[in-house]
């Protein structure tokens, strides 16, 4: 949703917000974190994004924040088979006092996955491709899957500000296809390289892999 039209203006948290409203929040938090292990064998924030990323409108935005966190959950388990599509619907209305049937505990299908190290920092052999005050562009690439390549900074210009240390790559670990982790850069940008003559001036800096940017020459 960054960057994207139609959302209105952006509210700063209130200074005494507690980190869960409500106690189910925290129940929902912990159970989307041990779901996410229970259904890739390990902790993937990649993927668990990437199921965030595949919800439909109503499961993403008309339960809220947490809300929103229970239904990727959901999706992560029946991805794996650790859950049958349907069965929480059918416990929910079982719980609620009607009787219908439950579809039958699947095989699972967790995926081979382990992590090569814990978090997302790596070492790689290879220095930097880019240098602070080089100037980069963000790749005009369309993503079939998860990214986290911004589309507003696509093909347009920016400024390095910092050469941070190397990650896992979302792209591909988000798919399970290899951690092949890069340098991430600190890519400034002004609003209207982004938005055009009529933006507020501005400036966004935005955290971007290696593999998305390219010279500008």
């Amino acid at each position: 949703m960054g960057g994207t039209p139609g959302w209105g203006p952006v509210h700063p948290p209130r200074r005494a917000e507690p980190v869960f409203e409500e106690t189910w929040q925290g129940r929902a938090f912990a159970l989307a974190t041990l779901s996410g292990r229970i259904a890739y064998g390990g902790v993937n924030l990649d993927a668990f994004r990437h199921a965030l990323e595949r919800l439909d409108r109503a499961a993403y935005l008309d339960d809220g924040y947490f809300g929103r966190w229970l239904n990727g959950a959901e999706l992560m388990l029946t991805d794996s088979a650790i859950l049958a599509p349907g069965a929480l619907d059918a416990r929910a209305r079982n719980l609620r006092g009607e009787h219908v049937a439950e579809p039958p505990v699947p095989e699972p299908a967790v995926p081979d996955y382990a992590p090569t190290a814990e978090g997302s920092l790596r070492s790689v052999a290879t220095a930097p491709a880019f240098a602070v005050g080089e100037r980069v562009r963000a790749k005009a690439l369309p993503v079939p899957g998860h990214t986290r390549l911004p589309g507003y900074v696509r093909g347009h210009t920016g400024t390095v500000e910092i050469v941070q240390p190397a990650f896992v790559l979302p792209d591909t670990n988000a798919h399970f296809q290899g951690e092949h982790p890069c340098h991430v850069y600190s890519v400034r940008f002004t609003s209207r390289e982004l938005w055009g003559d009529g933006a507020e001036p501005f400036a966004l800096t935005v955290d971007l892999f290696e593999s998305y940017l390219e010279n500008t020459s």
